[in-house]
């Protein structure tokens, strides 16, 4: 390629206008103003992305939604994610119940993994025909995992250990072996024991949580070990037909709230929409929004803002010039909230 065909191509890429998230936050604050005068209560918004994922930083941002806002000892709280961090869903309801003495959970679509986690700390969680919950049971990739054809470390959970000796015993002869014999030859024994760590760590948080508004140990055990053993799919969806013989406080959502909030979910989904922009084949930069945390008069969100090239000598994407993080959105305007 010629000086002046590269010099050319460099200025069409500065030329290049980046694509922004639509902004939605009017049409957000009148739909969130419109849940609160049926409540007669606070409400915040804590919505994820199907790619999104809950975590420990979201705590901050709760906080800085939750600063000066509180009117009322109750908190709506609507939770749509398809999960994250188990720590970050007990911070969170020990951050919330530090402030409401009554928190009850919105849930009109997923509320998964993590965020079952979190809506279980709820005195009620309301449901509505597109609501599930999940199981929460964990699964991890520990770096002597096993591979997989790609070469990639496999997830395992405790779960599938479990299983594969079920089997082994059910149909072992005399003369077999001890199953982790086997087992052993394909998954590294400190595997099974991280993930029976993880197994006790998923439980003692569920424990946790759901103790901030029960109060009979068994009962609370029982729920704890069902949604940690006995679902054979960690995304198995608990419908609140499920979720209410599981012992859960599962509440009706009301239809006209039930449109509200799926309303609302649909206007974070236009703000979250994949957010690229081409420069040719081998870059381009992405600014999507993955994070939504909204309550009257403040929105906070999570923006990736970065690029990614295509480096031919390991033929993978790297990412450049990454400047993502949480933006603030107020009446006043947009500003970086920074979070570390």
């Amino acid at each position: 390629m010629s000086l002046l065909r590269k010099l050319i191509k460099r200025l069409l890429k500065e030329e290049v206008e980046l694509k922004e998230p639509p902004d939605r936050y009017e049409e957000t604050q009148r739909l969130i103003a419109r849940i609160q005068a049926h409540y007669g209560s606070d409400f915040i918004a804590y919505w994820g992305a199907n790619h999104s994922s809950m975590a420990q930083n979201d705590l901050v941002v709760l906080k800085e939604v939750l600063n000066g806002h509180p009117t009322s000892d109750r908190l709506y709280l609507l939770v749509k994610s398809s999960g994250g961090s188990g720590k970050a869903a007990l911070r969170i309801i020990h951050l919330l119940r530090s402030v409401y003495r009554e928190v009850i959970v919105l849930a009109p679509l997923e509320c998964a993994s993590a965020a079952t986690m979190l809506a279980l700390g709820a005195d009620q969680i309301k449901m509505g025909p597109m609501s599930f919950l999940t199981a929460v049971d964990t699964s991890i990739t520990h770096e002597l995992s096993p591979l997989d054809v790609d070469g990639d470390l496999v997830n395992v959970s405790q779960n599938e250990l479990d299983r594969v000796i079920k089997l082994w015993n059910q149909e072992k002869r005399d003369k077999e072996k001890n199953p982790y014999t086997a087992l052993y030859k394909y998954v590294h024994p400190l595997v099974f024991g991280a993930v029976d760590r993880a197994r006790s760590l998923a439980i003692q948080l569920t424990n946790e949580i759901l103790s901030y508004h029960m109060d009979d140990p068994e009962r609370i055990n029982a729920i704890s070990h069902h949604l940690n053993a006995e679902y054979p799919e960690h995304g198995y969806p608990i419908t609140s037909r499920e979720a209410l013989k599981l012992g859960l406080p599962i509440g009706e959502l009301e239809a006209p709230i039930d449109d509200l909030l799926i309303e609302l979910s649909r206007r974070y989904s236009e703000m979250a929409q994949r957010c690229y922009t081409d420069f040719d084949e081998y870059k381009y930069h992405d600014n999507q929004i993955y994070t939504i945390v909204e309550g009257a008069g403040t929105q906070l969100y999570y923006q990736r803002n970065k690029e990614s090239v295509w480096r031919m000598e390991d033929k993978q994407w790297i990412s450049v010039n990454d400047q993502s993080g949480w933006r603030k959105r107020t009446d006043a305007g947009t500003e970086i909230f920074h979070v570390r």
